[in-house]
């Protein structure tokens, strides 16, 4: 699966703004619900700090992943921002983090969760990918970057 298949430019943001790691998840929470009215906010946001409490889904770097499995969801769903400000969302390389791709698949799509999370780590590695997104003006500049 391409990131293309994942993302709508209306789950992509630039200069997002969220002082904690909580601030961050609800924002991308409403993020993620926006699209698809099946979704609630509140069961997202659940679900992402329910994963994020079994451990950090930074991934080094300034960027985190953070996902989940979540029941009625019909295909993966992603969202994507860079940070107006770093925040802590403790990380092992104890970085914070200044961009984040939140994931959702459907509950029982366990091998599709991972190899979309493998696609995403691998790709949000290559440092020329994480300089272009931080230098992008807009959301849609930050969009074409993701799905180039």
């Amino acid at each position: 699966m391409q990131i293309v298949d994942l993302l709508s430019e209306n789950r992509v943001v630039h200069t997002l703004s969220a002082s904690s790691k909580k601030r961050l998840l609800e924002k991308i929470s409403g993020l993620l619900g926006q699209d698809a009215p099946s979704l609630n906010e509140n069961a997202v946001f659940q679900c992402l700090t329910e994963r994020e409490r079994l451990g950090s889904t930074a991934i080094g770097e300034g960027v985190a992943l953070p996902h989940g499995r979540l029941k009625g969801l019909d295909k993966a769903i992603g969202a994507f921002a860079v940070l107006e400000k770093e925040i802590d969302f403790e990380a092992n390389d104890h970085h914070p983090i200044n961009m984040v791709f939140a994931l959702l698949v459907p509950e029982h799509a366990n091998k599709e969760h991972l190899e979309i999370l493998s696609t995403l780590a691998t790709k949000f590695r290559d440092e020329g990918l994480r300089d272009k997104l931080l230098n992008a003006n807009t959301n849609k500049e930050i969009y074409s970057v993701l799905t180039e």
